[in-house]
């Protein structure tokens, strides 16, 4: 079982509780073992700052899924909890992004490892301290 990070934020609806459904859903998957999740933070809004505050929290999670394959099952369940992409960076009901994936570094069309603006990010990196600073620190050390 490979190890991965997982960063996970909304900001419509009821956040909160799109966010522990989403654990759950992580959680029910055949091929996913969340074994740690962070505390909630509340953030502004990166990227385009006209929008409300995000909720934001981190998972680490063992799976048997390929990279490419864990995120796909990100995908479905963003599109089973009904996030509709409108526009980069804009108001969403759930986003789940593939922040690492044990340490595999990778640049394809459809997934760049680890996660290309995580470094950046105060809202990935925070709660990914509480429940992995190695691996938060180890994404830092590569910029």
């Amino acid at each position: 079982m490979a190890r991965a990070w997982l960063s996970l934020g909304a900001n419509i609806g009821d956040p909160p509780a799109q966010l522990a459904e989403a654990i759950r859903l992580l959680a029910d998957h055949e091929h996913i073992e969340v074994v740690a999740q962070s505390a909630i933070i509340r953030t502004k809004a990166w990227g385009k700052t006209d929008q409300p505050d995000f909720a934001n929290m981190a998972a680490e999670i063992e799976t048997d899924l390929p990279p490419i394959d864990l995120l796909h099952a990100c995908l479905d369940i963003e599109r089973d909890m009904g996030r509709v992409r409108h526009e980069v960076w804009g108001p969403r009901l759930i986003d789940i992004d593939l922040i690492a994936y044990e340490r595999l570094e990778m640049d394809t069309a459809k997934l760049t490892l680890p996660h290309r603006f995580a470094h950046e990010r105060d809202f990935v990196l925070e709660p990914l301290r509480e429940i992995s600073p190695q691996t938060a620190e180890w994404l830092l050390s590569l910029h």
